[in-house]
């Protein structure tokens, strides 16, 4: 094998010498999240005059994406698996652009229709051995790193290293930017009484011995919050944050009754604090994989009593669930809540829950509505919901026929709205609840 320390010293630049190796027209793979390498995005967004129609995917990035900008137009074409605030204008004003597709299928995308020439990765300092840890995000970056013609990396000296499929020998890089910065934490939620409140619904529908996928947010911590008294919970997820740690360290969550990766704790991205990251470092319980092994079906359903949490933009009476848009304005991505419905609906005991606030706009809109507007895409199908959950209770859709349906939610929906669900209802489907 080629002498890995020679090799790095060789393949060491700036990071304004890396970004020349990107060229024009090139698709490029940008990482997700906290494992984004922000000084070579930074210092290719400078080097913009000397590129035309670079295309950059991704899914989420944790700080803001400058590429993103109208005045790079023309220069860098955003084509995202995910949409947020930072980058809707484009989408809106047409210098962007959107692919759907589910979280879990996206290294196949990567391997067969949208193959990448330039892979973005932030990375551990190489071990004793010459291996590198992808430690906050392999999800498709780990197929990207094998399918790019260029893999250029941020050696940042505070990203942990982590376990499972996330190490990366040296000599299959190509550049190495060294860099000692803080990765920038996880914005801090604000767990109102809503959130409990919801939190302690969805908490009760967790038993023991359950592995769960649960994600970020004000939601999801609350629910964490709730699990205090559980016993032998797993985790199984796409993204997990700063709330499992606490239920890690007193033994709430230790995998035990886990069919899969027994003992573990299992994702494909970290984004959380300092403290998450310090915690997870060089901690043999976690292990991060790709996205098309923690998000594929067939390994979610192996796992009993699979439990996974969601959120959503709306449901209409029938249980249609949209997760992403306003109408046909695309806000958001479907991300992996598809493959986790799925695969929990599969699951011995499994169940899925989307967990949402009643209202929204301050309560002038209600989040249960009577159908969904036309353009409106649906991300989890009438099919596959299970249980939807606001603040004002659970509504149990599985098995429901459609009147049931209606009922169900409309009980769950803010009293302010119910009237008139009820009524719209009538009008729409001409029957009466």
């Amino acid at each position: 094998m080629t002498d890995w320390k020679s090799y790095y010293q060789d393949h060491k630049m700036t990071a304004e010498e890396a970004v020349n190796h990107i060229k024009s027209g090139d698709r490029v793979i940008n990482s997700h999240l906290g494992g984004a390498p922000l000084p070579i995005v930074e210092a290719m967004v400078k080097n913009a005059a000397a590129y035309e129609n670079v295309e950059i995917c991704c899914m989420l990035t944790s700080d803001g994406i400058p590429y993103a900008q109208e005045q790079y137009r023309g220069h860098f074409h955003m084509n995202p698996w995910f949409v947020a605030s930072n980058s809707a204008k484009a989408l809106a004003e047409g210098y962007g652009d959107f692919t759907p597709s589910h979280f879990s299928e996206i290294p196949g995308l990567l391997r067969t229709v949208m193959k990448p020439d330039v892979a973005l990765i932030q990375v551990s300092p190489p071990d004793e051995h010459g291996y590198v840890s992808l430690g906050l995000s392999t999800d498709y970056m780990v197929c990207a790193s094998k399918m790019a013609g260029t893999v250029i990396a941020e050696v940042n000296a505070q990203c942990p290293r982590l376990f499972g499929e996330s190490m990366m020998h040296v000599t299959d890089i190509d550049c190495f930017v060294e860099t000692d910065r803080p990765i920038p934490p996880a914005p801090v939620t604000q767990i109102t009484d809503i959130e409990r409140q919801i939190g302690s619904y969805c908490a009760d529908l967790i038993g023991d011995g359950a592995c769960l996928q649960i994600g970020i947010g004000a939601i999801p911590d609350a629910i964490l919050g709730f699990l205090d008294q559980k016993k032998d919970l797993g985790i199984h997820s796409e993204i997990i944050g700063d709330g499992v740690q606490h239920l890690c360290e007193i033994g709430v969550i230790n995998g035990s009754r886990k069919e899969l990766n027994k003992g573990k704790v299992v994702c494909t991205s970290l984004y959380g604090t300092d403290k998450l990251y310090h915690f997870a470092n060089d901690n043999p319980i976690f292990e991060l994989y790709p996205v098309d092994y923690t998000n594929d079906v067939r390994i979610i359903s192996q796992h009993s009593n699979m439990v996974s949490v969601n959120s959503c933009v709306e449901v209409d009476l029938t249980g249609q669930v949209c997760s992403e848009a306003v109408g046909p304005r695309q806000i958001s991505g479907i991300g992996g809540q598809v493959d986790f419905v799925r695969g929990a609906k599969m699951s011995q005991g499994g169940k899925s829950i989307i967990a949402c606030y009643s209202t929204a706009k301050g309560g002038t809109i209600s989040k249960i509505v009577p159908a969904l507007k036309p353009g409106t895409p649906v991300t989890t199908s009438r099919t596959d919901v299970d249980y939807i959950v606001t603040e004002y209770g659970v509504a149990h859709l599985r098995g429901k026929s459609l009147r049931a349906r209606a009922e169900a939610l409309i009980s769950v929906a803010h009293p302010d709205f119910r009237d008139e669900l009820r009524a719209q209802y009538r009008q729409i489907y001409g029957r009466a609840l």
